[in-house]
């Protein structure tokens, strides 16, 4: 029978006529010493045990701090206070309370804006009023997060069980988290015992979205990947993100490896789940979150794109998540030309093809003239991509010339338009002439390219090596391009060259 000094004391003193002093530390020992030693109504009125137990009901269990107080105390006697119903009274008393005022266990955790709104015309219900505060000793309530595991978790479980509110639930396993794994003050607690608590956290987290931040929900994914939890708590975590994940941003996505390797990797496997959860669980008709999804990618891309352990797989495989979430929508993908540039810059034993492979996720009549202005001088795309960026440059300027026309049209007679539409006509023919011989060009240069490797490769001079590096400058020149900004896209047409007018 465990039982400490203070307790025995107290048991010594009743014995002898003093008067008993029970306090609500004391009151759980004393009733399990009092009845291991039989000191019960049937031996002598009025007995420690009676004396004990009715302290218990009238001081203990009305007030929720006493309760929470007592219960802390029933797990050194845990055996003894199961068997003589005493933690089956505390938990009772501590979820009638809960329900009745769930601010006991915390205010919710506020995730976004367009909930605040809700949740304080919710939370007036449940806040005592102002006369109860003043009067009310337990408006400064005793927090559940400082008990143990072993009695927390039933406790939680029994409030989910009877309907508790989800969001104080919510808040006060987040609370128990972050006091017992995320903060320095669980430093003192093992490992397996952190582990342990994790496990049990998202077995008893309701499962609505919004209840928790997607900030937080990632910080403890973070920790449960170094404790190394379970299989279905890690899947659990990352449902709960992924239902969610357009609150997210980019250094959430940004998860250590726990790979073997030295450098700073990030788990780009974990990301690529959450991102399926996501997708398979959006049912809104609303695409905004779609669109913040993919511009969360795009960012993330950028981030890892230096990894030089990043293969291409992945990185295309991330890259079109990105593009799919973007079907349908009016923005531009510069997003993904700007993972795309950083990839192959720190890439560059990549081969032809493999950047290639790399730029298949590139669409440049989706991009912005800065970004197709930056592609057309970028020397780490490969040939064939250029030639498709300067083939979209064509379409562009076929386009504007389209929208004038057509905005021309209705402002002009109908005479008007019919002449207008066969000088569009002309300026078609024209243009379809100018961009065969531009592809004849580009094959042109192809071959004098495919060439000069052989060359090299068969040990060619240093003359051929001077004229390979100074190959795209040539095929510019070719373009008749130049190195000024406004001049970057290839001119069809040279500008008249206008003399001043002498002067009189």
């Amino acid at each position: 029978m465990p039982a400490d000094p203070e307790t025995l004391e107290l048991v010594a003193r009743f014995y002898h006529g003093f008067e008993l002093q029970i306090s609500t530390e004391k009151v759980v020992p004393l009733i399990c010493v009092a009845h291991y030693l039989e000191m019960t109504e049937n031996h002598s009125k009025n007995n420690l045990l009676g004396q004990a137990l009715s302290f218990f009901q009238e001081r203990i269990l009305p007030s929720w701090n006493e309760t929470v107080k007592a219960f802390r105390t029933t797990e050194k006697f845990l055996r003894q206070s199961l068997k003589l119903g005493l933690v089956e009274a505390c938990m009772k008393s501590i979820i009638t309370k809960a329900l009745a005022n769930p601010c006991l266990l915390g205010e919710p955790i506020k995730n976004s804006t367009k909930y605040e709104d809700d949740t304080e015309e919710e939370d007036e219900g449940y806040k005592p009023s102002a006369r109860r505060r003043l009067f009310d000793l337990d408006w400064k309530s005793e927090d559940l997060t400082t008990l143990s595991l072993e009695l927390y978790e039933p406790v939680i479980h029994e409030m989910n069980k009877h309907g508790v509110p989800s969001p104080y639930v919510a808040a006060s396993l987040c609370n128990y988290t972050n006091r017992w794994v995320l903060s320095s003050s669980g430093e003192a607690v093992t490992s397996n015992y952190k582990k342990e608590i994790l496990e049990a956290v998202e077995r008893h987290l309701p499962h609505e979205k919004g209840l928790v931040p997607c900030t937080l929900l990632f910080e403890i994914l973070q920790f449960a990947n170094v404790l190394e939890v379970s299989s279905e708590c890690r899947n659990g975590i990352e449902i709960r993100i992924g239902k969610q994940l357009d609150q997210a941003a980019v250094k959430d996505l940004l998860i250590p490896s726990q790979g073997y390797s030295k450098e700073m990797q990030y788990d780009i496997v974990c990301v690529r789940r959450i991102l399926k959860v996501f997708y398979g669980s959006y049912t809104s008709s609303d695409i905004s979150g779609l669109i913040s999804v993919a511009e969360l990618i795009e960012d993330f891309l950028a981030e890892v794109a230096s990894d030089i352990d990043l293969n291409i797989d992945t990185f295309v495989d991330l890259a079109e998540m990105s593009l799919a979430a973007s079907l349908g929508t009016q923005r531009t993908l510069d997003g993904i030309y700007r993972a795309v540039d950083i990839y192959l810059d720190k890439h560059r034993h990549l081969t032809e093809s493999e950047r290639e492979e790399v730029c298949r996720v590139l669409d440049f009549q989706k991009v912005s003239p800065e970004a197709y202005e930056h592609a057309a001088k970028n020397e780490k795309l490969p040939l064939r991509v250029v030639v498709q960026v300067l083939f979209a440059g064509q379409l562009q300027l076929r386009d504007r010339i389209l929208k004038e026309v057509q905005d021309s049209d209705d402002k002009s007679t109908e005479e008007e338009a019919e002449d207008n539409e066969a000088k569009l006509d002309f300026g078609e023919e024209e243009m379809r002439s100018e961009m065969e011989k531009m592809s004849m060009k580009v094959m042109e240069l192809e071959r004098e390219c495919n060439m000069m490797r052989k060359e090299i490769d068969n040990g060619g001079s240093p003359k051929v090596r001077k004229e390979k590096t100074s190959l795209w400058r040539e095929m510019k020149r070719k373009f008749g391009c130049v190195n000024s900004v406004h001049d970057s896209n290839c001119q069809l047409k040279k500008k008249k060259k206008m003399h001043p007018k002498q002067g009189v």
